[in-house]
């Protein structure tokens, strides 16, 4: 008698650096249960290759060219039925990161370096419908989600503030008054629990609200 076939999980890989992507591929190659399908370089690829597969699970790094992760699991998530199961890869686990990342619908998260065990087990747990968030990165979301929210203007003015500009120059670049520059910069430092502009900008690349130059 013959033995039911093996219900296999569909993976698509994108990562923009092919050692990264062999290496997966290797971990993958002895699960009877996994099979790679497609491997994708940059975030635009990985959509075209998410339609034309249709992968139960894609493993996604957060940094790439062309659209990066969270542009990727936004597009994906938002026009996909039924909806993708995405894992996250990513070395910059930065609070924004992981915050942006979940709310936009990824099921799971990995930081490159996870042991092969750690890579399988969220690949097999995230197909079968779980979500799957590292201790590590919950305790950092948790924490993100204790702090306050910037606006879409108060993160426009700490740009600028990063990029060495004064308030007259961001007033004129966001054709706002300095006055209201100062309102907005006076709101970044509370939210931030910062005392001065140097250390609101130190505190907002920390947590990934602005990137270093």
């Amino acid at each position: 008698m013959k033995s039911p076939p093996i219900n296999r999980i569909r993976l698509l890989i994108a990562d923009d650096h092919p050692v990264v992507r062999e290496g997966l591929v290797a971990i993958f190659r002895s699960e009877k249960d996994i099979e790679v399908v497609a491997e994708a370089n940059d975030g635009a690829q990985a959509c075209e290759l998410y339609d034309q597969y249709q992968p139960d699970i894609l493993m996604l790094d957060l940094r790439m060219p062309e659209k990066d992760g969270l542009q990727v699991v936004t597009e994906l998530m938002a026009g996909r039925r039924p909806k993708p199961r995405i894992i996250v890869m990513t070395t910059y686990e930065t609070e924004e990161d992981v915050r942006r990342t979940l709310q936009a619908g990824a099921k799971g998260f990995l930081v490159k370096g996870a042991l092969p065990e750690q890579i399988l087990e969220t690949v097999r747990r995230v197909a079968g419908g779980e979500a799957l968030v590292p201790a590590k990165i919950a305790s950092m979301l948790t924490e993100s989600l204790s702090h306050p929210e910037l606006t879409a203007r108060e993160l426009q003015v700490l740009r600028q503030l990063a990029a060495g500009q004064s308030n007259k120059e961001i007033g004129q670049k966001l054709n706002i008054t300095e006055h209201t520059v100062k309102a907005h910069v006076k709101a970044v430092l509370v939210k931030l629990g910062a005392i001065g502009r140097t250390e609101a900008i130190a505190i907002a690349t920390k947590r990934g609200l602005i990137r270093e130059r």
